[in-house]
């Protein structure tokens, strides 16, 4: 073999060693994606509705607004785990499952996403102010608890009247040092709001139809 096939031999192989160096750094390995699945408890008390919700995506501070899942040391810091991530941006995610949650009540005539352009009787507007894993201990190596608070108010449509506000929030302990242990604990404090802001929207929606057919001003 001749030095000159030799060289370009040398050559060619170089630039194939570097062209896969180049696309593992354009193509670095994917996050594993999470989801939540949290389960459904629905109160028996809370009234059976005929109208129509649209649930509108929540509102969601930039740190939130995200599909990275949050991790806080402190009041004012925020960090985000490594090599994990949400399989949507959270506040899409938790608009998914608010209006899933309230189709599996079993308690309401329709409900959808905002976007599907629907007419509806009320519309269901929300602000995620806390989605995160936190420490208790800034020094501690793993997360002891997960905290998800949304803020809630619904309105009646077509006057976009304010009928009432609420917060619902959960704190649950993380009850374990693996990953998964901090996905259960999301799972059940998403569970845990979720049936609250059901059963409120459910009695409020209720409330405010009564009053229209009783002839009364709605408030």
């Amino acid at each position: 073999m001749s030095a000159l096939t030799k060289g370009l031999l040398g050559t060619i192989g170089l630039a194939g060693a570097l062209l896969l160096a180049s696309c593992a750094a354009i193509t670095p390995t994917p996050p594993q994606l999470y989801t939540l699945t949290p389960r459904q408890t629905v109160d028996t008390a809370a009234p059976r509705v005929n109208w129509q919700l649209l649930v509108e995506a929540p509102v969601a501070a930039a740190g939130i607004d995200t599909p990275r899942i949050a991790v806080t040391r402190t009041p004012t810091s925020i960090d985000y785990f490594a090599d994990v991530s949400w399989a949507d941006r959270v506040p899409l995610m938790v608009q998914g499952l608010i209006v899933r949650s309230l189709e599996d009540s079993g308690k309401i005539v329709s409900v959808g996403r905002d976007t599907v352009g629907l007419r509806s009787d009320f519309l269901l507007k929300t602000d995620l102010r806390d989605f995160q894993a936190e420490h208790s201990d800034p020094n501690a190596r793993h997360p002891d608890r997960v905290h998800i608070r949304l803020s809630a108010k619904l309105v009646a449509m077509p006057r976009r009247i304010i009928e009432a506000g609420e917060t619902f929030e959960a704190t649950v302990p993380v009850r374990g040092p693996e990953f998964s242990n901090v996905v259960a604990a999301f799972n059940e404090a998403m569970g845990r709001v979720t049936s609250d802001l059901v059963a409120w929207t459910l009695r409020v929606g209720a409330a405010v139809e009564r009053a229209g057919s009783d002839g009364r001003p709605r408030t």
